[in-house]
C-alpha cells in the first residue's frame, strides 16, 4: 500500500519528461513497485520530495535523485532529477542485479550521467523554444 503523503499547494505541477527507454523499464515492474514511485515521481512534480527519495551518490547535490524499493527479495531503483527548468526528468528506472552491497552498477551510473546530459539538451531546447514564442 503506498505511504500517505500530503504534498503542499506551493507550487503548479511541473511537466514529467520520460528520457531513452525509462517509462518502458518501469512499466516492467512489479504494480506495488510501479505505484511507489510513480507516487514519489508525482510529489517530485508537485514540488516536493517523497520520504523515500535520496540524493544519489556521485552526483553533486541533492538535484537528481533515486527512489528504491524492496519486492519480494529485489530491488528496483528508479533515477529522476528536478534540477532542469522546464520540468522532472525521470532519467533511468531498472531492477538491482548485483548483491554485494548497496552500490549502484557502473553501467547504470554512466547510462544515468548520458541520460542527464540528454535532458540537460531537451531542457535547454525547450527554453530556447519558449524564448523565441515570447518575442
Amino acid at each position: 500500500m503506498p505511504k500517505v503523503v500530503y504534498p503542499s499547494a506551493r507550487a503548479r505541477r511541473r511537466e514529467l519528461f520520460w528520457v531513452g527507454t525509462t517509462l518502458e523499464d518501469l512499466r516492467a515492474f512489479p504494480e506495488e513497485v510501479r505505484l511507489e514511485m510513480g507516487h514519489a515521481l508525482h510529489l517530485a512534480q508537485l514540488g516536493d520530495k517523497s520520504p523515500d527519495a535520496k540524493p544519489l551518490r556521485g552526483f553533486q547535490g541533492a538535484s537528481v535523485l533515486e527512489v528504491v524499493e524492496n519486492h519480494e527479495g529485489d530491488t528496483f531503483r528508479a533515477v529522476y532529477t528536478v534540477r532542469l527548468e522546464s520540468g522532472v526528468y525521470a532519467l533511468h528506472a531498472f531492477q538491482k542485479k548485483s548483491h554485494k552491497g548497496s552500490a549502484t552498477d557502473q553501467r547504470d551510473l554512466e547510462l544515468i550521467k548520458k541520460r542527464l546530459s540528454d535532458a540537460e539538451q531537451i531542457d535547454r531546447a525547450r527554453r530556447e523554444k519558449a524564448g523565441r514564442k515570447s518575442l
